[in-house]
């Protein structure tokens, strides 16, 4: 059964016969996990490949001469440099620099860019970016699509079983195989995989052919997490908010050098005191010693006890075999090998600081 309430996906009936368990997330009824259980699909999905319904995600199409224009100034972005083909990770800021929402914009054509927004954001993201249309010559348009990842080693295989070929795609680039279809060589998992939208008349047939291969498992929420928490990627609302800036969050990586100090898009002046001053806490990974997991809102000390850090996500990592945390300490203490505490149910247990990820990513970068 699925709460009252919440939004559902186009194709829940088809994990009710899969025999999903159901949960929110962000506003909408998700499948959590299948019968075989988080951990098969963890691995299963790191050794072959795993299917996930991502369409509580929102893929948004901005178009027209000032599409480039628009994103430039709602993103620290250069969208015009972005080559067709070609995606970028980037954010939406806040005006004191904060991380409103992380996005994928991908340029489809001299005047098409395809965003992915994430799901308890894109009404709100949709929203800015058409005030930041105004008085340009650019459309915002959300897309109604089931929205698909398949992720792992053999993704390619099945994919190509299917009848869709990727050879020509590599990490973080994506287009249109067919006519209202967007296909990107993305995820959220570390693995080599794809995120496709597609209509749902065609996913429905797509679906099926793709189950029809050994290789792929349905995989739910709760694998999607530990997969990509063993990866060190940031979950929105979690590790990274509109109270943490891309400096703290170790993430300035996206953002192209020129714009770090020259940019004029919208929270670049927040941001350029924030890299000139330095971030008084970093993202870090944390190990905790032994088998108990340390979870989100942990408070983090040092061996005297004082407050120096908190935990934004943490659970068990099937792949690595241990417990993986993501959280924040002061700038400090974000050196690998500093060990920090956390009390769990009574318990202290000791934190070392891990570099990330947990577990190598592997991208098909060419």
């Amino acid at each position: 059964m699925t709460d009252v309430g919440l939004k559902r996906l186009p194709l829940e009936d088809l994990h009710q016969a899969a025999g999903a368990r159901f949960g929110g997330f962000a506003g909408w009824s998700m499948p959590l996990t299948y019968p075989a259980g988080v951990m098969k699909e963890h691995l299963h999905t790191r050794e072959h490949a795993g299917l996930f319904d991502i369409s509580h995600m929102r893929l948004i199409e901005v178009s027209g001469p000032g599409a480039a224009a628009l994103l430039s100034h709602a993103c620290p972005l250069a969208a015009e440099e972005i080559v067709e083909r070609q995606s970028k990770y980037t954010f939406l800021l806040t005006e004191t620099a904060g991380i409103s929402d992380d996005l994928i914009v991908t340029r489809l054509g001299p005047t098409r860019f395809m965003v992915v927004a994430n799901a308890g954001n894109a009404e709100k993201d949709a929203a800015h970016l058409r005030e930041f249309a105004a008085g340009l010559d650019a459309k915002v348009e959300p897309l109604e699509r089931v929205f698909l990842a398949i992720q792992g080693p053999e993704a390619w295989a099945a994919l190509s079983r299917a009848g869709i070929e990727t050879g020509e795609l590599t990490f973080m680039t994506g287009f249109e195989p067919k006519p209202g279809w967007f296909m990107s060589r993305s995820g959220y998992t570390g693995e080599d995989g794809f995120e496709i939208g597609l209509p749902e008349a065609d996913a429905r047939e797509f679906v099926a052919k793709l189950l029809e291969d050994d290789r792929v498992m349905w995989v739910g929420l709760a694998a999607r997490d530990s997969l990509r928490l063993e990866a060190g990627l940031c979950l929105h609302g979690q590790d990274i908010s509109e109270e943490t800036d891309p400096v703290s969050a170790g993430l300035l990586w996206a953002i192209p050098k020129r714009l770090r100090s020259e940019g004029t898009f919208v929270g670049a002046e927040a941001l350029h005191k924030e890299i000139a001053l330095g971030a008084p806490e970093k993202r870090v990974g944390l190990k905790p010693e032994g088998r108990q997991p340390v979870r989100a809102g942990a408070v983090l000390t040092d061996e005297h006890g004082q407050a120096v850090g908190r935990v934004t996500s943490g659970g068990f990592g099937p792949s690595v075999g241990h417990p993986v945390a993501i959280g924040y300490v002061s700038t400090p203490l974000a050196a690998a090998a500093t060990r920090v505490f956390a009390d769990v149910r009574g318990s202290k247990i000791a934190l070392d600081i891990h570099p990330l990820p947990f577990a190598p990513h592997r991208y098909r970068k060419g």
